[in-house]
């Protein structure tokens, strides 16, 4: 039976699972990306270690299947996130810059002010800020000596992760992305398809650095690194992955993604909303030329939340800890924590406010802490999904998550509760692999198309509310206002 490999390259981590061909994990394999902190605000990676851990966890999956025969190979990845290499040598010339680093606030911000973003928002979808590659781009020319020079002579080029992957997986053959990422980097013109030589021009990026750009399930290239030769056929970024993986293909759909940040995405179809509440507008995925275009919220900091807990505080051993500390909690305390601590996205978008914990009292401790960070998780949903139904009427009641904290009950429960609404979380909640796995596997052959895919997606539970409408509102609004005095400072 043919298998389809898996690349999952994360924030935190580089995972790899291979999939049967009924579209059943078979094998799974994770090793932990370093972080690095330079300066307040900034985060980068190192890319050697970025391909490092996504070769070492690929490689470990399939041995751990047995090497079976595998037909194609999906990439999904972490987006916005930043490299710039030599043509030639292949060689970085800086450390990767991330997706939630804040060092190009100012540049954005000068943007904003010269009253470039609605003409950026208008063919882009999204908004001037740093947390998008291209101002990161920008800053590599400008900051790494010689960089521009190099960039316009054609010496240099730009690839978010997934292009980086493919480059490096097909032997420096193939310097492609897919329209999902493109659409991430503000230099992509998601109504046109195409890139914007007049946004590549206000960053001043030469034109020549940037990838060519695919659908999602189309041909990459041929990697010889995982033994004989195997066609790279899918690509999505991570959180249009998820929406394929949690089989989003109806318009009205919502998915949320809870990792290392939370983004929720509502299939819109055909139509490119312009949103009146600050979401973005994206590509969901492209099929044959044709875009499916989503509204997005954005939520920096979710698990990220939990890790701080464990990393910087000390409090826990494992994120998993967090469940039983929060059913500890005194239910007497309401801490609010506002995670803002690379500033907060949809729907405030603020680059600059800092996190908060508010309402602690001499007896807050480990537990409390623990909950009003998984609380937290659930009243930025709640923001980022008022503000979708805002925009869009349409929108389905019930909502379908994954990520690492989806598994988590307590937390489940309470984004129900806060929200009102149902949470339906699904059998396989290995949702964004599943998605780059069937990109590839349907361009290969073996795995069925859209409506025959989502009649497989089965769900594992489903959370329903069980708080009283009026404790709900009340909590809301304390959040609202603990964000409110953040945004003040």
């Amino acid at each position: 039976m043919p298998h389809v490999l898996a690349i999952d390259q994360g924030t935190t981590s580089s995972r790899a699972i291979l999939f049967d061909g009924a579209m059943q994990v078979v094998a799974v394999a994770q090793e932990e990306l370093p972080q690095h902190y330079p300066a307040s605000g900034w985060v980068e990676h190192d890319p050697a270690d970025i391909w490092a851990t996504t070769l070492r966890s690929a490689r470990a999956a399939i041995a751990r299947a047995g090497s079976p025969e595998i037909a194609a190979i999906g990439i999904t990845n972490q987006r916005e996130t930043v490299l710039v290499w030599d043509r030639a040598t292949g060689a970085p010339i800086h450390r990767a810059i991330v997706w939630q680093d804040r060092r190009t606030a100012g540049l954005c911000a000068d943007l904003r002010a010269a009253g470039h973003e609605p003409a950026i928002t208008h063919k882009t979808g999204l908004l001037l800020d740093p947390y998008f590659s291209g101002s990161k781009l920008a800053w590599l020319l400008d900051h790494v000596e010689g960089a521009r020079a190099r960039a316009e002579r054609g010496e240099l080029m730009f690839g978010t992760v997934d292009s980086f992957l493919i480059w490096k997986l097909t032997g420096g053959r193939v310097h492609a992305t897919d329209a999902t990422n493109a659409a991430r980097t503000l230099l992509y013109n998601i109504r046109e398809g195409r890139w914007d030589a007049d946004l590549c021009a206000l960053l001043r990026v030469p034109m020549a650095m940037l990838p060519e750009v695919k659908d999602c399930a189309a041909e990459f290239g041929v990697t010889e690194a995982f033994g004989g030769q195997i066609p790279i056929l899918g690509v999505a970024g991570d959180q249009h992955a998820a929406t394929l993986g949690q089989a989003c293909f109806a318009t009205g759909m919502v998915k949320s993604t809870y990792g290392t940040g939370c983004f929720a995405l509502l299939n819109t179809g055909a139509e490119l909303v312009a949103s009146r509440n600050r979401l973005l507008g994206t590509i969901a995925y492209q099929l044959d030329g044709v875009p499916t275009y989503a509204l997005e919220g954005s939520i920096f900091i979710a698990g990220a939340a939990v890790q701080w807990l464990r990393d910087g505080l000390g409090v826990i051993g494992t994120a998993a800890e967090t469940q039983a500390l929060a059913e500890a909690a005194d239910p007497a305390q309401d801490l609010v924590l506002v995670p803002a601590f690379t500033g907060l996205g949809a729907p405030w978008w603020n680059a600059e406010c800092r996190g908060a914990v508010y309402g602690l009292t001499r007896n807050s401790g480990p537990a409390e802490l623990a909950r009003a960070a998984l609380e937290s998780v659930g009243y930025q949903t709640r923001d980022l999904l008022d503000a979708m139904h805002a925009d869009w009427r349409g929108a389905a009641a019930v909502l379908r998550v994954d990520g690492g904290m989806a598994a988590s009950d307590w937390t489940m429960q309470f984004l129900a509760d806060i929200l009102g609404a149902p949470v339906d979380r699904p059998a396989l909640t290995e949702t964004t692999a599943l998605g780059a796995a069937w990109l590839a596997g349907m361009r290969a052959g073996i795995y069925p198309g859209p409506e025959g895919f989502a009649a497989t997606w089965a769900r594992e539970r489903q959370f329903t509310p069980a708080m009283d409408p009026a404790t709900r509102e009340a909590r809301h609004a304390r959040w609202q206002r603990a964000v409110a005095a953040t945004l003040a400072v």
